[in-house]
């Protein structure tokens, strides 16, 4: 995002608060990849929002209020002219950008030189997601998954905040997905299906499955499925299918999709079933993240009887896996809504 190579080290203060009701925070906002960073005192991401989805509230007023996205509960306060000015330049750029063809140049060139002869095929709608999920960049995939990320708060309540339950979150994902992986993952207040894969890296996971186990090869493990699920179906393409083919085509050709279609979306993510991927691909990826698979496995089926496969097949069943996180990593992760 050329926007923000003059911003990449500018950093200011700001007022937070993660919703109408908790306290205001000093934080500190500076610029990440496509993102606007908001760290505590200590230095501890308190979270990250998508530039291109960001919205100011009170134009030309000072201090500034900015929202991650359209109908968001999280603010932010800000003050300084030169962050104030760096936020609203990116969102111009952005705003202008999206219709026209440089911009996102990679995905939209091809909605346009599409010719007639080649409609027939992506007017089907298999075609046209597969093709729109191989050429949407992962930039506008983070502003998707965080616009969706505020829907599905919007129904479960705000994701827990706790700052050292945070951190040791930040921990977590670092173990299990690597310190260069991108995305992050959130605790909801209730989520039904447990855990769940977003677009933009995003996985959900369920309060009750950090508050009520034992282990933390608990949530370890359903982090590791969401992930492994994510692996056998692109969480694009599942907003693409649940949008339909007029959406999607919107997507390749102008870089959109509705927020109130999002909305929609938001809703079937919090109601739909659990689902995972075949047990032989579990145990290959938990192997893979060094995570036994039993305690996975009963805390699905308190029997085993449905998951006898993921038991016989865990790779650590006769030797310990490497730690997953300290016990008091574990103590404050299993806090990390208790504010």
């Amino acid at each position: 995002m050329t926007a923000l190579r003059e911003y990449e080290r500018l950093e200011s203060g700001g007022i937070w608060r993660a919703d109408l009701d908790a306290q205001r925070r000093d934080v500190t906002v500076s610029f990440g990849n496509a993102t606007l960073v908001i760290t505590d005192g200590a230095d501890r991401p308190l979270t990250h929002w998508s530039l291109p989805a960001v919205i100011r509230q009170n134009p030309g007023k000072r201090p500034a209020v900015f929202t991650p996205d359209e109908g968001a509960v999280e603010t932010l306060e800000i003050d300084d002219d030169l962050m104030i000015g760096a936020i609203e330049k990116v969102r111009k750029t952005l705003a202008k950008s999206r219709p026209q063809r440089g911009k996102l140049r990679h995905f939209i060139t091809l909605g346009f030189v599409a010719g007639t002869a080649a409609l027939a095929v992506f007017w089907l709608p298999d075609a046209l997601t597969r093709q729109t999920v191989t050429v949407v960049p992962p930039s506008k995939r983070a502003e998707i998954g965080a616009i969706v990320l505020g829907h599905v708060q919007k129904l479960t309540g705000p994701r827990c905040r706790d700052s050292d339950g945070v951190a040791a979150l930040e921990l977590l994902h670092a173990r299990l997905l690597g310190a260069d992986a991108n995305g992050q993952i959130v605790i909801l207040p209730q989520l039904a299906q447990g855990a769940v894969a977003m677009t933009g890296g995003i996985i959900a996971l369920d309060r009750r499955i950090v508050e009520n186990a034992d282990d933390p090869a608990v949530p370890a493990g359903y982090i590791i499925a969401a992930d492994a699920a994510r692996r056998g179906i692109d969480p694009l393409a599942s907003v693409l299918q649940a949008v339909g083919l007029r959406q999607t085509m919107g997507l390749l050709t102008t870089g959109n999709l509705p927020s109130d279609v999002l909305a929609d979306y938001a809703r079937s993510v919090t109601q739909a079933d659990p689902t995972f991927a075949k047990d032989d691909d579990l145990i290959t990826a938990f192997a893979a993240a060094q995570i036994p698979t039993t305690p996975f496995a009963y805390a699905r089926d308190g029997s085993g009887q449905r998951t006898v496969k993921l038991i016989e097949g865990d790779a650590f069943a006769e030797r310990d896996e490497p730690e997953i996180l300290s016990d008091a990593n574990w103590i404050r992760l299993q806090g990390i809504c208790n504010l």
